[in-house]
């Protein structure tokens, strides 16, 4: 088989594979307009009344508002996290350094659902009550080694003559990394920023076992999943989240390779 051959096989393989892997999203906003309550084909008309009843939709809303707050406060605490252990890594050298920064970033290999058992266990065990905030700590347990690999990527591209040449002229350490440091990595911070809110946005199992009576958004959607007549009003909300979801990692790469031309490394380079 010629050379040429390969590369066409390889084309079809990988446009099927992508067929497959995104077609099912793809129809998320076709039977998310369609007025019948059955999703099947043929479609029976265009209607907006989902979206109307989605956003009416008081329960909905409560999940809404939790799940922004869980995500707004995990990843604001998970990049937080991320800057210092980043920094840290990128900048010093001490005993046992690459042990613990693999303990750090395990949560991104283990199973979520032994995390989130284990999460469980422990908190009961202290006798945390169960709520939002037991929420927040476990998906900046997520969160955070995405984080670290965003912000390592763009503490190790930074040129520490600007940090050695602010010293020179007097500038403390802490005012070098506010003044110096800080800007240069900020389209990294802003990247983690974004990525942590999309991945806290979306994840279920930890949210299950650790909110208690406090709805999620990904929880509300599975609660739903066993009403026939709930389903359209789901797709509508899928399609809300797998647009926002879209443009958030976007302005999260966007701020990446930003942020990477600016300190001099490879645009493509990183996590993405």
């Amino acid at each position: 088989m010629s050379i040429h051959s390969k590369g066409r096989g390889l084309q079809a393989y990988a446009v099927l594979y992508l067929l497959f892997l995104y077609a099912p999203i793809l129809l998320l906003p076709i039977f998310a307009f369609n007025s019948g309550t059955i999703i099947a084909f043929p479609l029976q008309g265009f209607t907006t009344e989902w979206f109307s009843q989605m956003w009416a939709n008081a329960t909905l809303r409560r999940a809404l508002t939790n799940s922004l707050t869980i995500a707004v406060s995990s990843s604001v605490l998970a990049t937080c996290l991320g800057v210092f252990a980043a920094r840290a890594s990128t900048r010093f050298r001490f005993p046992g350094r690459g042990g613990m920064m693999g303990f750090i970033m395990l949560p991104m290999v283990l199973p979520e659902i032994i995390v989130a058992m284990s999460l469980l266990v422990v908190l009961l065990g202290m006798g945390v009550q169960l709520s939002l905030l037991t929420v927040i700590l476990g998906h900046a347990l997520i969160c955070m080694p995405y984080a670290i690999a965003i912000l390592s990527t763009a503490f190790s591209s930074l040129d520490r003559s600007l940090e050695e040449a602010a010293f020179d002229l007097g500038e403390s350490k802490w005012g070098a990394f506010r003044l110096i440091t800080l800007p240069l990595v900020m389209p990294g911070i802003i990247s983690s920023l974004l990525i942590s809110f999309t991945i806290s946005l979306d994840e279920f199992i930890i949210a299950f076992f650790l909110a208690g009576n406090e709805p999620t958004l990904p929880t509300y959607i599975f609660s739903q999943l066993r009403f026939p007549r709930a389903i359209p009003v789901i797709m509508a909300l899928g399609t809300v989240l797998v647009i926002l979801s879209i443009v958030l990692l976007a302005i999260g790469e966007y701020f990446r390779r930003r942020g990477n031309a600016r300190i001099g490394g490879s645009p493509t380079g990183g996590l993405l």
